[in-house]
């Protein structure tokens, strides 16, 4: 059975992972007609999750998932370990005896209760006294509003998440609103938008990202660069003789290495740790999105409509946020990187056939199922072919930040 499934990173204060909202649909045929919600929600949660397994979409964090009314009474959360899971109580679900009763059922099993888009109703005094995270919509409802709220339930013992956060300013004010969980992709967007000088080191690093990326470059060249660079050699190592790869025996070798991955296998790798190591200071998802993107972008050229350079979409998806890791301005940092035209046009002004990918990949990412389907149809991929390409990207993705 295809299921599709999304993650949206959920932050702390110090902009670390703290979990995952995971965002479903069974397929694209589920998000249009209307099938009921509740027997699709039960039948991937139930089906496919659990063969996937929470570990694999959230790794050791914590997995936030909505369950509607009926699935909530049906005790379907209990399918979950209570460790792993925090059951997000939908906006619409009225706070009637039955679902308090539930509800705190849950809590007294362990398990973490958070409230989803929450207004403030006298009536919602019950649910809120068994709730551990209340979460706001920071673009739905005003600052004002929201501090308004936060002080009438100041006498519970919870704890603030703020969702859709799109910018750094946001994410600032929340915090200095006491919230102390954040939801959105403010960690994708640059900080400043200046030019700026680079440091000697970033510098370095832009410049062998340069050289990686010429279609020229030759093997013994390359074993050279990687040998020179000892932080890269061990990186290498580690990566060939993970489980990722799942071989028999161990690679013993740089030269080694570079042969069984093959010249762009090669060249992708180095890209990631150069790109990793520009990315030092930043969030770890930022350059987990990063990578995700530029596989999933090289995956999708494999089995779309169109012939496309694989190697030239990967490196669409990985230099996607280049100007967050670097906070400085898209434009100017693609003069610095001899990328083609088309790519640099993608990159900067969000237009192109190549610019579809990116958008795929994103809109993937974020689980908006409408653009997903809009942009493989124009692409020309079958959407069955997009959740294995999904999962393998997000595997990969894993691996390669656990370095």
């Amino acid at each position: 059975m295809d299921v599709f499934v999304a993650r949206q990173p959920i932050f702390d204060r110090d902009k670390k992972i703290y979990g995952y909202e995971l965002l479903f649909r069974e397929g694209m045929s589920n998000f249009f007609t209307g099938t009921d919600g509740n027997t699709a929600t039960s039948k991937v949660l139930s089906n496919s999750f659990l063969s996937i397994g929470i570990e694999e979409l959230t790794g050791n964090h914590l997995a936030f998932i909505n369950f509607t009314k009926d699935l909530l009474l049906q005790h379907l959360p209990r399918l979950f370990p209570k460790e792993r899971l925090v059951i997000e109580v939908l906006e619409d679900i009225n706070p009637e005896e039955d679902i308090i009763k539930a509800c705190k059922d849950l809590s007294q099993k362990g398990y973490k209760i958070a409230l989803d888009d929450f207004l403030y109703r006298p009536e919602m005094k019950d649910l809120i006294s068994l709730a551990d995270i209340i979460k706001f919509d920071f673009r739905a409802t005003k600052t004002n509003e929201i501090e308004r709220i936060t002080d009438k339930i100041s006498g519970h013992k919870l704890q603030l998440l703020a969702e859709k956060v799109e910018t750094y300013q946001e994410f600032d004010a929340a915090k200095k609103m006491g919230f102390e969980y954040f939801q959105g992709y403010f960690f994708s967007k640059p900080e400043v938008l200046k030019g700026k000088d680079f440091s000697s080191v970033r510098m370095n690093m832009l410049e062998i990202m340069t050289e990686i990326i010429k279609p020229d470059l030759q093997f013994k060249k390359m074993e050279a660069m990687i040998s020179r660079d000892v932080s890269i050699s061990y990186k290498l190592m580690r990566y060939m003789n993970s489980a990722y790869f799942r071989r028999a025996g161990k690679i013993s070798s740089i030269k080694e290495a570079i042969v069984l991955l093959g010249e762009k296998g090669i060249k992708n790798f180095c890209s990631l740790i150069a790109m990793t190591k520009l990315a030092e200071n930043k969030p770890d998802e930022l350059i987990r999105s990063s990578i995700f993107r530029a596989k999933f972008c090289e995956l999708a050229g494999l089995v779309c409509r169109y012939s496309m350079d694989s190697s030239e979409l990967f490196t669409l998806g990985l230099f996607s946020s280049i100007d967050a890791i670097l906070d400085d301005q898209m434009e100017r940092l693609m003069a610095k990187l001899p990328l083609s035209d088309e790519l640099k046009r993608a990159l900067i002004n969000k237009d192109g056939l190549i610019n579809n990918y990116l958008q795929l990949a994103i809109c993937y990412e974020k689980g908006d199922w409408e653009g997903v389907s809009g942009l493989a149809n124009e692409i020309g991929i079958d959407e069955h072919e997009l959740p294995k390409i999904f999962m393998d990207s997000m595997n990969w993705a894993d691996a390669i930040t656990s370095l």
